[in-house]
C-alpha cells in the first residue's frame, strides 16, 4: 500500500528539488585520466530504478546530464562509448521531529545568598513529526574498454511534488552532482 501511494503521490525525479539543498559525494578510481573520455554511452537505468519515475521527470533528468557532459567536451554515442554511463534512484521515507518549549514565569520573594526565593510559571511543549521523502540518484561511470567502474557520484535531496520546481531544480541539483565530477566545464 505504501509503495502505490508513493508512486501515485511523488513522481520521483524530483528526488533532488528546489527548497532544500543537496547533499554530494563522489569516489574516484584516481589513478584513471579522465581527460582521455571523449565520448559516453548511457547504460540505462540500474534495476529499473526509473519506474517510481514519471516521464517528464526522466526527461529532465536525462537533459540535464546531456547538458552537463556537452558542456565538458564530451559526445554521447548509442553504444561503445569511452565511459559508459548509469543511474541508480533510491527513495526513502524520513520523519522529522521538532520540538519547541515555550515558558512564561515569573518570580516574587526574596533572594539573596543564604536563601532563594519563590517563583511561579507555566512551561508549554509543541512537539510535531513530518513524513517527507529523501531521493538519491547514484550515477556509475565505467571505463568502456576495461568495464571497470572509475567514478561514482550520490546526490541526496528532499523530494517535493511541485513540478514546476523540479523543472527548474533538477537541472540544478544534476549539476551540484556534476560539479564533483573530474572533468570540469569548458
Amino acid at each position: 500500500m505504501k509503495t502505490i501511494k508513493l508512486l501515485a503521490l511523488f513522481p520521483i525525479a524530483a528526488l533532488i528539488t528546489s527548497c532544500s539543498s543537496v547533499k554530494v559525494v563522489a569516489d574516484m578510481d584516481k589513478t584513471v585520466d579522465f581527460s582521455k573520455y571523449e565520448t559516453y554511452s548511457f547504460l540505462g537505468w540500474q534495476d529499473d530504478s526509473d519506474k517510481i519515475m514519471n516521464d517528464f521527470d526522466k526527461k529532465r533528468v536525462h537533459d540535464a546530464f546531456i547538458s552537463e557532459f556537452e558542456a565538458r567536451g564530451l559526445k554521447p554515442v548509442k553504444e561503445n562509448g569511452d565511459m559508459a554511463i548509469s543511474l541508480y534512484i533510491v527513495v526513502d521515507q524520513k520523519t522529522s521531529v521538532t520540538a519547541y518549549t515555550n515558558y512564561y514565569g515569573g518570580a516574587y520573594g526574596g533572594y539573596n545568598r543564604y536563601r532563594g526565593g519563590w517563583g511561579y510559571g507555566s512551561a508549554t511543549t509543541s512537539y510535531s513529526e513530518d513524513d517527507y521523502l529523501e531521493g538519491t540518484l547514484v550515477m556509475d561511470v565505467f571505463d568502456g574498454e576495461s568495464k571497470d567502474q572509475v567514478w561514482q557520484g550520490i546526490a541526496t535531496s528532499t523530494i517535493v511534488e511541485n513540478p514546476e520546481k523540479r523543472e527548474k531544480s533538477i537541472p540544478a541539483k544534476v549539476s551540484a552532482l556534476m560539479k564533483k565530477f573530474p572533468v570540469q566545464p569548458k
